[in-house]
């Protein structure tokens, strides 16, 4: 699998473009600013985005949908419960000096538990709520990748203090999370570098229930 990171906006916000290795066809997942930036990147790459996937909507990874949406033809999956926060991003940034962004209806909506054929990739929707009341995550099995938005990051887990966000229940999608997918799946975070299921679980101090098995 390619997977290709990007890093876009005044909050570092990580946007991926994966396909498969050589593939002609590929999707982007949160692209959160700079869209000029993302767009450049897909034509460097030189392939066709089938899919854009949304693993919430918070304002930094989501900025840049609905132009990329128009300049590639890519249609947008977003999860069910916040698609009126992308349908209307502008009244749900809740802080000053970001924006505006465009908002977006999007084509396809997401509950957890659909899998996904797209650009030739079987991927799993996993719900983890806790960061956001929405928020899911793509598992991609047979390339032991998972994108994990803001739930799990490098030594570090998503934010709880933004509405909708709650620790327990955020706990609760990382365990469900580390029970399900082996421990040396691949994490590719929504912000910082990549790390490994397991390697967060051993190490991971807000995960240390999770280490003490």
């Amino acid at each position: 699998m390619d997977a290709r990171c990007y890093t876009v906006g005044p909050v570092a916000e990580n946007c991926w473009i994966v396909r498969r290795d050589g593939a002609e066809r590929g999707i982007v997942i949160d692209p959160g600013e700079e869209p000029e930036t993302l767009l450049g990147a897909i034509r460097e790459i030189g392939i066709g985005v089938d899919a854009i996937l949304l693993t919430h909507t918070h304002f930094d990874h989501v900025g840049a949908v609905a132009p990329l949406a128009r300049a590639t033809g890519a249609e947008v999956w977003c999860p069910t419960i916040e698609l009126g926060v992308l349908a209307d991003i502008n009244a749900y940034v809740p802080f000053a000096g970001f924006g505006p962004f465009e908002s977006y209806a999007a084509e396809h909506s997401l509950d957890g538990g659909e899998r996904l054929e797209l650009a030739g990739m079987a991927i799993d929707v996993i719900f983890t709520p806790g960061h956001s009341p929405g928020h899911v995550s793509f598992s991609i099995a047979d390339e032991g990748a998972l994108f994990s938005g803001d739930v799990l990051f490098q030594g570090s887990v998503g934010r709880v203090d933004l509405p909708g966000g709650d620790w327990p229940t955020l706990f609760g999608s990382i365990r469900n999370l580390t029970r399900s997918l082996p421990a040396e799946t691949t994490v590719h975070p929504g912000h910082m570098g990549p790390t490994t299921l397991g390697a967060e679980q051993a190490t991971n101090p807000f995960l240390v229930e999770l280490a003490a098995g």
